[in-house]
């Protein structure tokens, strides 16, 4: 088998107050997503959203169901959203190969029987994925940068100038619950999602990834009056309850993917918090 996965379960956020910094980053800091010829994934209790990383180096890999999902297979009674953040690479879903440039995303509906990540011959190959409970099928489809919906955001002065590609979200592709897209902070500016919020309907996960290997993104969670931080490097995660904030400031620009799951396809439904009020 070369899907290797753990589960991670929710934490109260009077509970997560509590917290030293190896528990913190126990509970919601995800390190090693890209192992060669492997497909890490992490099961989390935050509405069953699975994080993962797919790395195929020399051989084929088939993303396969795990005991804990008690399916035949992996997409019984989910969906699933695939951004590649490495070479151009092909995945195949039932026999039908999808090739992904850099950046570019797919999404996998109900009810696909075999998906299978293919190494790249033109550079290291890193498909990110998000995978939640789906009711529903819906067709498969891959989507390039130029179908996202794209938005500029923020200034330099502010530190905060950034281009955000809406890839997998209700205004591009039907999905059940899934939503996922790429913010890219432009050179200059180092803070994400400044002001912050929060979104009690749904949970979030963030993948830093365009990070130079000798630096670091300060991620920014907890409740607004009740921050905590967490440094993350190149390629790792952050899963993001929904009574927790989510934002950041780099030693450098970096770009990151961020994945939804809940009870609405509503982007803008968010609860913000201006500076001034965090704590």
């Amino acid at each position: 088998m070369s899907l290797s996965y753990h589960t991670r379960h929710a934490s109260h956020p009077a509970d997560s107050k509590t917290y030293d910094t190896a528990k913190l980053r126990e509970a919601f800091l995800i390190e090693d997503l890209f192992q060669p010829d492997t497909i890490q994934a992490v099961y989390t209790m935050y509405d069953r959203l699975i994080v993962g990383g797919a790395s195929p180096v020399g051989k084929p890999l088939l993303l396969e169901t795990f005991p804990t999902l008690r399916s035949d297979y992996f997409l019984e009674r989910r969906e699933l959203g695939i951004i590649n953040i490495g070479a151009e690479s092909t995945i195949s879903v039932d026999g039908e190969p999808y090739t992904l440039a850099n950046k570019e995303a797919l999404y996998i509906g109900k009810g696909a029987k075999e998906v299978i990540f293919h190494p790249s011959n033109q550079g290291q190959t890193q498909f990110y994925f998000n995978s939640a409970p789906a009711h529903h099928t819906y067709p498969t489809r891959k989507v390039s940068l130029s179908d996202a919906e794209t938005v500029e955001m923020g200034s330099l002065e502010n530190s905060n100038h950034r281009i955000i590609r809406k890839l997998l979200i209700n205004s591009v592709v039907e999905t059940c619950q899934l939503q996922m897209g790429l913010t890219e902070l432009q050179k200059g500016s180092v803070w994400n999602t400044m002001p912050a919020h929060t979104h009690d309907r749904r949970m979030e996960a963030y993948l830093y990834f365009n990070l130079p290997e000798d630096q670091v993104v300060c991620h920014f969670m907890g409740e607004p009056t009740e921050t905590r931080h967490l440094f993350v490097k190149n390629t790792q995660a952050v899963i993001s309850p929904p009574w927790s904030i989510h934002s950041g400031a780099g030693t450098s620009n970096y770009s990151f993917i961020w994945g939804m799951a809940g009870e609405n396809l509503d982007y803008n439904d968010m609860d913000k918090v201006q500076p001034t009020d965090l704590k």
